[in-house]
This record gives C-alpha cells, sequence and structure tokens, in this order.
C-alpha cells in the first residue's frame, strides 16, 4: 500500500470552473489507470469522475458558486439530515454540504485496486445549520461524519458514515444526491436514456399528483420535462440496484446499500 496521488489546485478540468483557494480542490488519480475524481472541500462535494479512458461520468452546473457562499449546483451533494426541505428550520437538503470539510491526516492510500480519501467534518462547530441554533449549541446533538470516496479504473464507490456522539437521538434521512452526465443531448431519447431497476417501486408523482407502482417499463424523461416523483421500494428491500443509460454507450451500474448499528448509520453507493 502506497500514498495516493492527491492533488491541491485551482484548476481540474476544461469543464470545470474552479478558480478558488488552491487548498479547496482536491484530485484523486488512480495511479495505475489515469482515473480519476475531483472534489471541493465545501461539502466534501464530487465534481468529476472520469474512468480510465477519460469518459465523465458525473454532471456539473455551469452556474455552480464554487467560492463556498452557496451549495454547489450538480456534482455529488451530500444531504443530511434531511432532504428537501420538510423542516424549515434547517437549510434545503441539510448542512454537510454547506460547510468545508477537512482531509483526515492520513487517510490517502493507492493499491493495485484503486485510490481513495477520506474526509471528516466534526457537526458540532458546522455553521449554517439549523436556524434556530439547535445544531452547535445543544450540547446533547453532536454527530460525527466520514465521507470516503474509492476509485479505479471503471468505478467509483462512495461512503457516507454519520455517528451520534450526543445524547439524544433524533430523526433523519441522508442522500448521495448524484448527478449524471447524459452524453450528447441525448435526455429525450427514450432507447439511450432510461432508468431500470425500479421495478415494483411505488413511485409518488408531485406534478400530476399520481399515485402507483411501477411495472417493468423503465424510467425516461418525457417530453414536458416537468418531474420530481418520489419512488418507495418495497417492503423488506433495502439495497438500490439500478442500471442507468445516459447517452450513447454511456451505461451506469449503480449499487447502494445503507445500514444501521446502534448510534452509527453507513450509506455506500
Amino acid at each position: 500500500m502506497t500514498k495516493a496521488t492527491i492533488f491541491h489546485t485551482s484548476t481540474s478540468s476544461s469543464e470545470l470552473d474552479t478558480t478558488n483557494n488552491d487548498d479547496d480542490i482536491v484530485t484523486i488519480t488512480h495511479t495505475k489507470s489515469g482515473a480519476n475524481c475531483v472534489l471541493h472541500k465545501f461539502g466534501s462535494h464530487i465534481l468529476s469522475y472520469q474512468t480510465s479512458t477519460g469518459k465523465p461520468l458525473i454532471f456539473m452546473s455551469k452556474d455552480a458558486i464554487m467560492d463556498g457562499s452557496a451549495a454547489i449546483r450538480g456534482g455529488i451533494p451530500l444531504c443530511f439530515p434531511q432532504f428537501g426541505q420538510p423542516d424549515k428550520s434547517y437549510p434545503q437538503h441539510g448542512f454537510l454540504r454547506r460547510n468545508k470539510w477537512c482531509v483526515v491526516e492520513g487517510s490517502e492510500f493507492d493499491t493495485d485496486d484503486g485510490a481513495g480519501i477520506s474526509l471528516e467534518l466534526e457537526l458540532k462547530d458546522v455553521v449554517e445549520a439549523r436556524g434556530d441554533g439547535t445544531w452547535g449549541n445543544d450540547s446533547s446533538l453532536d454527530v460525527k461524519c466520514i465521507f470516503t470516496v474509492k476509485i479505479d479504473s471503471t468505478s467509483m464507490t462512495n461512503t457516507l458514515v454519520m455517528e451520534n456522539v450526543g445524547t439524544q437521538a433524533f430523526d433523519f434521512q441522508v442522500l448521495l444526491h448524484t448527478y449524471y452526465l447524459v452524453a450528447n443531448g441525448k435526455a429525450l431519447n427514450h432507447e439511450l436514456c432510461n432508468v431500470k431497476g425500479f421495478e415494483g417501486y411505488a413511485v409518488d408523482d408531485k406534478v400530476s399528483g399520481e399515485k402507483y407502482t411501477l411495472g417493468s417499463d423503465p424510467v425516461t424523461i418525457p417530453e414536458e420535462i416537468i418531474i420530481d416523483r418520489v419512488y418507495s421500494p418495497p417492503n423488506g428491500k433495502l439495497d438500490l440496484n439500478l442500471t442507468i443509460s445516459a447517452g450513447d454507450d454511456n451505461v451506469v451500474e449503480l449499487t447502494a446499500t445503507g445500514d444501521v448499528d446502534g448510534a452509527k448509520v453507513a450509506v455506500s453507493g
């Protein structure tokens, strides 16, 4: 096991405007294959992942703000302790994506199988957490989060671990909110852009108000574009296994799982 190739840089890709302090952008390169991942310390936010062939898989908005004044648009935002804003006293999607993380010293590694980096944020010192000041001011609420990124020539694995180190239990939601890049503008081509693996899931369409169970047809984007749907798994199904087709020769296999063990929660995808 050797140290990974880890760079702190102000530029990372021709597609990304990452002008910022040099210390804010981290590039992880898999030395064996050349695959790489770029992330921003603000929000521990993945900005890009490219396979060894140079194929980009992650979408970033051209309007993304990189100076830490707002959550970053696109990439892989981390959502916790809520998705959306059911509790108006929290920011939209919680506060992990709105705070600067730090690299855990000695956590970088590179093996024949992959490269990785671990980032850690102590939430007791978080800013922009909750409007009423609950997080950070109430000593009974204290959570430790560690985000780990591992890459190899053809895949990326992200793991988010939250540990309740306070004295108070709380309800939460957690999500790795990934934006996939659709190649060559094929978003409305149902043959080339679709998602398979939601068979049997309950669908709550927030736009039309419809509620139904999905059959065997893949999920596609309708021409009217407006989509806001919640897919809930059948009872007893915990793991997610999807095939995401995002344009010509651009297919991603997605697996995700979560686990709760006492005061610790781990989500991996």
